[in-house]
């Protein structure tokens, strides 16, 4: 084994060894990861909140066991991904050695940790991103027209994958106005587009079919959450993401624009630039950008081994790639859920200095959403298993939840054979088989919902069964109800409520 594969498997080594490392035990899986598992139950060529990709990769979790472990395993895969990406991108740059452990360690040293220890499209939408930019650097470089088809095919992928990556494209093109305009002179561009174009029409024809619910997800996130979003905190973010390199990325992004020697690599910089413009305007996610910083740091760590290659400056070489971890690590504990949840109660880390505690409402809390969204799933699920043992053998016995993670959660958790849960949100709206008659029901209400003498009287027996009690999940206080023999024709009730849920989706 050459010394260059030695490296980058020590590298690929280390960053496994991290992912699992960054989330303690007692952490579950998080709200949003149930929802696309749950997804491979009912797969279609997209859905409410996300195209069908993530449920082509559930579908592959389900057949190796449908564990935690499997569900952890791919999104750390696709970081693993992302930095051989980027290892060879800095190598076909010219890098060196050095170049690439520096480009490999401040991607190690970054928010793509955290990212990559969650079951979301965001792991796979990074590794598109800088596919993206690999495929046409390779082009540019070669001028091989295959290039062009796998830029294609990153693309589609990416879009099958997140639609955000639809900004990428946006920023690309006055790019490549500006400062590579022969390239859209390339008759085999539009082949590769034409070929993008077919690979993406299924999802464009479910979209068409299913009354465009890209349109009405994007009206509820802008109106629910990223009405609580500002554009200086956008910006703020971008410096937050890779800190430990900030003075790589810049540097970065900052030869591009000036150096002559990467002159025919500035498209790359004005394509940050644009991107990170609409992305500002649209007062994004901060995230939604991580995609454009894995090249501007192996640009930048090529212009750092090209300041250092020779005399005295040569020796600080070892100091340049151990800053990245000094300046990570001290943090490592306030970024991921890396604590046991029993210490977050007693002794809980500084998180409102780096505003961590901020969720998508505006308002404080004691830990990160995110981490509040890994709690308290599977005492939901055995108060659930508890209710559904008590029912009668006889009748239907529906499982109704006020969201996608309480009915995902269930799902996964769940002890009992066929347990299936289901919500009037999200994509679960359009999985309800109501043809057969419902004798039960089970209700999964958040904490200030209260139910009324009108549902416990289409019933014979109403109990409250417990609640979510950990005092640290975001769903504390979640009650789960016990209804049992039906009075009244239940189904006619949920059939109207699901009509009336349908039209709220799509825009009616």
């Amino acid at each position: 084994m050459n010394k260059s594969l030695l490296l980058l498997s020590l590298f690929i080594l280390a960053k496994c060894l991290l992912q699992f490392w960054a989330v303690h035990p007692g952490f579950e899986l998080h709200r949003d990861e149930f929802l696309h598992l749950d997804q491979a139950d009912h797969l279609a060529w997209g859905y409410l909140s996300v195209p069908p990709f993530t449920s082509w990769v559930s579908v592959i979790i389900r057949a190796l066991g449908n564990s935690e472990f499997w569900v952890r395993f791919f999104p750390a895969f696709f970081g693993v991904l992302t930095l051989i990406v980027v290892w060879d991108l800095v190598k076909r740059l010219g890098g060196g050695l050095f170049a690439r452990s520096l480009a490999t360690i401040c991607l190690l040293c970054s928010a793509l940790i955290r990212l990559n220890i969650l079951y979301q499209p965001n792991s796979f939408d990074i590794l598109a991103w800088t596919l993206v930019f690999y495929t046409l650097i390779r082009f540019v470089q070669s001028q091989e027209k295959k290039w062009l088809y796998f830029l294609a095919l990153s693309f589609a992928l990416g879009i099958l994958n997140k639609y955000s990556i639809g900004f990428l494209a946006l920023g690309l093109l006055p790019a490549l106005l500006i400062s590579k305009r022969e390239l859209l002179r390339e008759k085999h561009l539009y082949g590769a587009a034409a070929l993008a174009f077919i690979l993406i029409l299924p999802n464009l024809i479910w979209q068409t079919q299913n009354d465009i619910p890209f349109l009405t997800h994007m009206r509820l996130l802008s109106k629910y959450q990223l009405v609580n979003n500002s554009r200086a905190g956008f910006l703020s973010e971008q410096a937050l993401f890779f800190y430990p390199s900030l003075w790589v990325w810049v540097l970065g992004l900052l030869s591009l624009l000036f150096s002559s020697k990467n002159r025919m690599y500035r498209w790359i910089a004005w394509t940050v630039i644009f991107t990170l413009a609409l992305f500002t305007f649209f007062q994004a996610k901060g995230y939604y950008a991580i995609g454009l910083y894995p090249v501007l740091i192996g640009i930048g760590a090529i212009q750092w081994e090209s300041w250092m290659k020779s005399g005295w400056k040569k020796q600080f070489r070892p100091a340049l790639l151990v800053l990245p971890p000094v300046l990570f690590f001290p943090a490592f504990g306030l970024i991921h859920p890396f604590h046991a949840p029993e210490k977050l109660l007693t002794d809980p880390p500084a998180y409102s200095k780096l505003g961590l505690n901020r969720w998508e409402d505006g308002k404080e809390y004691p830990i990160p959403q995110d981490f509040a969204d890994m709690l308290g799933w599977k005492e939901l699920a055995s108060l659930v298993d508890s209710a559904y043992q008590q029912m009668p053998k006889e009748g239907r016995i529906l499982i109704i939840c006020d969201n996608y993670g309480q009915a995902g959660a269930i799902n996964f958790y769940s002890k009992t054979p066929g347990l299936q849960a289901l919500t009037m949100n999200a994509d679960y709206l359009f999985w309800f088989d109501l043809e057969e008659k419902v004798e039960h029901l089970i209700l999964v209400w958040e904490k200030d919902e209260v139910i009324t003498d009108r549902e416990t009287g289409f019933f014979e027996e109403y109990r409250e069964i417990g609640k979510i009690t950990h005092p640290l999940a975001r769903e504390k206080g979640t009650t789960v109800h016990f209804l049992r023999g039906a009075k009244v024709d239940i189904n006619d009730i949920l059939k109207e409520e699901v009509s009336e849920e349908k039209k709220v989706w799509r825009g009616n």
